[in-house]
């Protein structure tokens, strides 16, 4: 998993609400496990019309999206995750994330920042004004920077911790392989074992 620690980039504006997994990526695309190849499906029903925020050319380079409230709600789909980083996003702005969309994005490496309606908006009039604006995602600092807008980045020690360092759940336990081996020797040979 790649390693966020700042990421500094364009944004796109997607202004809506209650966007849920299977607008993120319908689900009839979801039919292969690599966690690549699904960029063309990302919002694939949306971006049949040309003038959806994903088909402006301001915004084919945008690293950040910048979206409404309840944003990835609805069913588990690691698929909504895969294909939101496939198409080039790094991290989500939003006032309110579905939890398992977010439980997800963490665990994948896709930065989830939340951010009151107030800040969201005033990103959209940002982005509006000028496409080209930088916003930077600063996981060290935990900050959302943008002009003279600093907000800040609500994560948990253990999960910036393991995005900093590029581990994905798996990668981090992994890190304590010669403990669990040093450990399972010390256990009844009857007992379940890793191996």
């Amino acid at each position: 998993m790649e390693k966020f620690t700042v990421h500094t980039g364009t944004a796109a504006p997607l202004k809506r609400s209650n966007v849920d997994t299977d607008q993120i990526i319908p689900a009839r695309f979801c039919v292969h496990s690599t966690r690549t190849g699904h960029a063309a499906s990302l919002f694939a029903d949306w971006r049949e019309d040309p003038t959806f925020v994903l088909n402006r050319p301001e915004h084919h380079q945008a690293t950040i999206l910048v979206a409404g409230n309840d944003f990835g709600t609805g069913s588990s789909r690691e698929y909504a995750v895969w294909a939101l980083q496939d198409h080039g996003f790094r991290a989500v702005v939003a006032p309110r994330f579905g939890d398992i969309f977010r439980g997800n994005a963490l665990m994948n490496g896709l930065l989830t920042v939340t951010a009151p309606p107030h800040v969201v908006e005033t990103l959209w009039n940002l982005i509006d004004a000028d496409p080209t604006t930088p916003l930077t995602v600063d996981l060290h600092h935990r900050q959302l920077r943008c002009e003279d807008l600093v907000h800040p980045i609500d994560i948990d020690d253990d999960t910036r911790t393991r995005l900093l360092q590029g581990l994905d759940p798996i990668a981090a336990t992994l890190q304590h392989a010669p403990d669990i081996t040093a450990y399972e020797h010390h256990r009844r040979p009857a007992l379940p074992h890793t191996h």
